[in-house]
C-alpha cells in the first residue's frame, strides 16, 4: 500500500509504498476512500518542517528544551545522532478520513468487514489502509463518503459549541474562518444561535455568508467593534469562539472586547493566551479551552484501550460528536458541498500543500481521493531476503526510539536484517531502507512463518513481550527481548515451559550487566565473597497516563525498567536472590514508582535499590556503591567509576550501559550455540523477584521468599 510523508528534516514530501499498519486489539483495518486536509494543522506542520534549523528551533522551543535535557544525560554527540535519526524519519500527516472497514481485531464487535466509516486520531493519517482504534471510529449510516472524511473536524467545531454552552437565540462570535470556523458557523446555525464570523481575509468572509453567518466581517473593517454592538442591541456578544491558527494576540484581544459582560471565550484553534486583562477583568469573562474532539481526546485508556465513559455521566464523548456529526451531515443540516473547493488524486496530494503553503488560489474544504479498484500489497519488498546457514538471519519487532538509537546501531555488522514488523507503516518502510532490512510488515506472523528467519528481536510495547516471545519460542527462533520478558508471573511459568521444550536461545536485554564500568567494579571483588550493594536510581517523573504507566500495557515502571536493576544486583552479588521485602512511598498518584527494595542473597550478600520517581533530573540518574572485603566501589551514572582500597583508582569514559556489549554477547553465542551471557534461571529469577517486589510493596513490606 502507499502512504503521504514527509521529512522533518527539509519538509520533502513522497508518497512511499509501505506495510499494512498493524491490526492491534480493539482496532479496525480501513481501506481510505477520502481523507481531508486540515489547512491549518497540517499546513503548519508542513511549513515548520521545511524552515531551516534555526527556524525549526524557534518553532519548536519546547523541543528545543527537550533537545538540551538529553545532552546532559547521553552526550551532545549522541543527542545530535539521535535528533538527525528522527528528523530523517518519514513522518506521517492527517487525521480524518472515511472508508471501507476490511479487517476487524478479534475483540471488535462494533464494526464488520464492508461496512463504511468515519475515522479520526493519529491513525486516520494520509494512507490508502490505516488501523483505528473502535472510539475514534464511527459508521457512516448512509451520508456521502466525501463529507464522511470531514468528521473529524466537525467533532472538533462541535465540542467548541458544546463548550460555549449557548441558548436558542444567543449570538455568537467566531474568529477564524477557516475551515473549521465555516464548520462552526454552520453548527451554531443548527443550534439556533445567531452567528458573526470574523477574518482577515476576504474569500473566507464571503463564504461564512454563504454558510449562513447572519453577518460576516474582515477584521480590517474600521466599524467592525460597533457593527457587532449594533448586532447585539447594544450589549456585546454572548460568546465568542476562536477557531483561528496564529501567533499573534490578536484573536484573544478581540475576543475579550467583543464579549458582553459576564461573556464566555472558548479556545478552539492554537492562538496564544497572553490577553490584555483589562476586557476580561472589568467584565469578569469566562476563558475556557475546548479539547479537540471531546471527552476521551488524549486518554489512552478511551483511545487505545476502547473504554468508554458512562453515557448517563458524560453525554458527549468525542465518538459521541463524531456521531452526531454525521447525523447532523445526513439530514441535510449541516451542508459540506460548498465547503469542498479541491479534490486531488491521493498520488497527487503534495500538490494540495503546495496550494496551501503557496495560497496561489483560494480554499476551504481539500480532499485526497483514494483508487479503490487498485490491488494493494499488504508487505512491503524492499527486496528478495539475503539468509545464509550458520549466519543470524534476524527479524525485529518494534523500531521505536529505542531499538532505533540503541538496539539497531548494536546490531549492525551481526547478521542478516530479513524482515520488521512495527506498528507504523511509515517507520517500518524507513527501517527497512535505512537498515536494508529484505521486507517490511505489520503482521509479525510474516517474521515466524518465515524459513530463513532463525533469530527475532523484541523491542515492542510491554504487553506484547510475552505473546512474541512464546511464538518465537514455538517456531524455532533464538530470542533477544527488550525487558521485560513478561508482565505477570502466570506468563513467567509459560514462557519457562516453552523454553524448555525449545531448542532456542533466548535472552532479556539486562544491559547494565554489560556495561564497561560494571565489569571492572565487578572483577574488583573476589568471587562468592558477600557484599552490600546500595543502588539509588533517580529515575524522573512519567506521567501517569504514559502507556509504561498502565498495568495492562506497559505494567507499571517497577515492572519495566526497576527489573534492570533487580538483575544488575543479582549479577554484582554473585549469587541467586533468596528473598526480598519492598515498600512504595504512599501519595497521590498510587502508582509505586518510588520504592526502595531490599535483597537478599544466598552467598550472604545484601542489596537495597532506591527507585525514586519524585528526584530532580538535574542530578545523575544512576548511582551504584559496592562495600565488601575492605573496598567501597562507586559507579556514578555509568561515567566514573572509583574503587577505593588499599588505594584509590579512578576510570572514566562517556556513559555506557552495556547494550553494544550485550548486543554482540547475545549475538555470539546465538550464532555459536554457546552458553548465553545470562542464563534463563537468573532470567526467571530476576523476573520472579520482580513481580514478589510488587507483591511486598501491596502487603506492607512483607518479607517474601523466592
Amino acid at each position: 500500500m502507499e502512504q503521504l510523508t514527509q521529512n522533518l528534516k527539509d519538509g520533502t514530501m513522497q508518497i512511499l509504498e509501505v506495510p499494512y499498519p498493524v491490526l492491534s486489539k480493539g482496532c479496525v483495518l480501513v481501506r481510505n476512500h477520502f481523507s481531508l486536509i486540515s489547512a491549518g494543522t497540517e499546513g503548519k506542520t508542513v511549513k515548520d518542517a521545511r524552515l531551516g534549523y534555526l527556524g525549526k528551533a524557534r518553532a519548536r522551543k519546547d523541543e528545543v528544551k527537550k533537545v538540551v535535557d538529553a545532552a546532559r544525560t547521553f552526550g551532545v554527540l549522541n543527542t545530535y545522532k539521535m535528533v538527525m535519526n528522527k528528523l530523517d524519519a518519514p513522518s506521517s500527516l492527517g487525521y480524518s478520513s472515511a472508508g471501507e472497514v476490511i479487517a476487524v481485531a478479534e475483540d471488535v464487535k462494533e464494526f464488520r468487514v464492508g461496512d463504511l466509516v468515519a475515522c479520526g486520531g493519529n491513525s486516520a493519517v494520509h494512507a490508502e489502509v490505516i488501523s483505528v482504534p473502535v472510539n475514534l471510529c464511527v459508521a457512516i449510516n448512509g451520508a456521502d463518503v466525501r463529507h464522511a472524511a470531514f468528521t473529524t473536524l466537525g467533532a472538533v467545531a462541535m465540542q467548541g459549541v458544546r463548550i460555549a454552552d449557548l441558548k436558542l437565540g444567543e449570538n455568537c462570535v467566531v474568529i477564524g474562518l477557516g475551515l473549521l470556523g465555516q464548520l462552526t458557523v454552520q453548527l451554531l446555525n443548527a443550534s439556533g444561535v445567531k452567528t458573526i464570523g470574523i477574518d482577515t481575509e476576504e474569500y473566507p468572509v464571503s463564504l461564512a455568508k454563504q454558510q449562513g453567518a447572519d453577518l460576516s466581517l474582515l477584521r480590517s473593517a474600521e466599524d467592525l467593534e460597533q457593527a457587532v454592538l449594533q448586532f447585539t442591541g447594544g450589549y456585546g456578544t454572548d460568546a465568542v469562539i476562536i477557531t483561528a491558527g496564529t501567533d499573534s494576540h490578536d484573536p484573544i484581544d478581540l475576543a475579550g472586547v467583543l464579549c458582553r459582560k459576564k461573556g464566555k471565550v472558548i479556545v478552539v484553534g492554537a492562538v496564544p493566551t497572553g490577553f490584555k486583562r483589562a476586557p476580561y477583568f472589568k467584565k469578569e469573562l469566562e476563558l475556557k479551552m475546548s479539547a479537540s474532539y471531546g471527552p476521551g481526546r488524549y486518554d489512552p485508556e478511551y483511545e487505545e484501550q476502547g473504554m468508554d465513559y458512562p453515557y448517563a455521566y458524560v453525554r458527549w464523548t468525542e465518538n459521541r460528536n463524531m456521531q452526531a456529526f454525521i447525523e447532523l451531515v445526513y439530514g441535510k443540516k449541516v451542508s459540506l458541498d460548498h465547503l469542498i473547493t479541491h479534490v486531488f488524486h491521493f498520488n497527487e496530494a503534495p500538490r494540495a500543500y503546495d496550494l496551501i503553503l503557496g495560497k496561489s488560489e483560494n480554499y476551504a474544504g481539500i480532499l485526497l481521493k483514494y483508487d479503490t479498484q487498485k490491488e494493494v500489497r499488504k508487505s512491503f519488498k524492499r527486496e528478495t531476503p539475503v539468509t545464509k546457514p550458520g549466519e543470524l538471519n534476524i527479524g525485529l519487532i518494534g523500531a521505536g526510539s529505542f531499538a532505533q538509537n540503541f538496539l539497531l546501531p548494536a546490531l549492525k555488522g551481526k547478521g542478516n536484517f530479513v524482515g520488521i514488523v512495527t506498528s507504523k507503516a511509515n517507520n517500518a518502510r524507513n527501517m527497512a531502507d535505512k537498515y536494508g532490512f529484505g521486507f517490511a510488515s505489520g503482521d509479525a506472523k510474516e517474521l515466524f512463518s518465515n524459513p530463513g528467519i532463525n533469530t527475532v528481536f523484541i523491542a515492542s510495547r510491554h504487553d506484547s513481550h510475552f505473546t512474541y516471545v512464546l511464538e518465537a519460542l514455538k517456531h524455532k527462533k533464538h530470542v533477544f527481548v527488550e525487558k521485560p520478558l513478561c508482565l505477570n508471573e502466570s506468563e513467567l511459568n509459560l514462557v519457562a515451559n516453552e523454553y524448555v521444550r525449545s531448542e532456542s536461545q533466548l535472552m532479556v536485554g539486562f544491559n547494565r550487566r554489560f556495561a564497561p564500568l560494571i565489569v571492572r567494579l565487578k572483577d574488583s571483588f573476589t568471587p562468592g565473597n558477600p557484599k552490600a550493594i546500595q543502588i539509588r536510581v533517580n529515575a524522573g517523573t512519567v506521567a501517569a497516563d504514559h502507556w509504561t504507566q498502565h498495568p495492562v500495557t506497559g505494567g507499571g515502571r517497577i515492572v519495566g525498567e526497576a527489573c534492570h536493576f533487580i538483575d544488575l544486583a543479582m549479577f554484582l552479588a554473585g549469587s541467586k536472590i533468596k528473598g526480598l521485602s519492598a515498600m512504595a512511598m504512599r501519595d497521590a498518584s498510587h502508582l509505586n514508582d518510588t520504592a526502595t527494595v531490599n535483597l537478599y542473597f544466598e552467598n550472604g550478600s545484601i542489596a537495597n535499590i532506591g527507585y525514586f520517581s519524585n528526584g530532580n533530573k538535574n542530578v545523575n540518574k544512576e548511582r551504584i556503591e559496592v562495600f565488601g572485603s575492605g573496598i567501597i566501589a562507586t559507579i556514578d551514572d555509568f561515567k566514573e567509576l572509583v574503587i577505593a582500597g588499599k588505594s584509590e583508582k579512578k576510570f572514566s569514559s562517556p556513559q555506557d550501559k552495556g547494550h553494544k556489549n550485550e548486543v554482540e554477547a547475545f549475538c555470539s553465542a546465538a550464532r555459536e550455540g554457546k552458553e548465553l551471557p545470562i542464563s534463563f534461571d537468573e532470567i526467571y529469577t530476576s523476573m520472579l523477584a520482580t513481580f514478589r517486589v510488587l507483591e511486598s510493596i501491596s502487603q506492607n513490606g512483607k518479607e517474601i521468599q523466592l
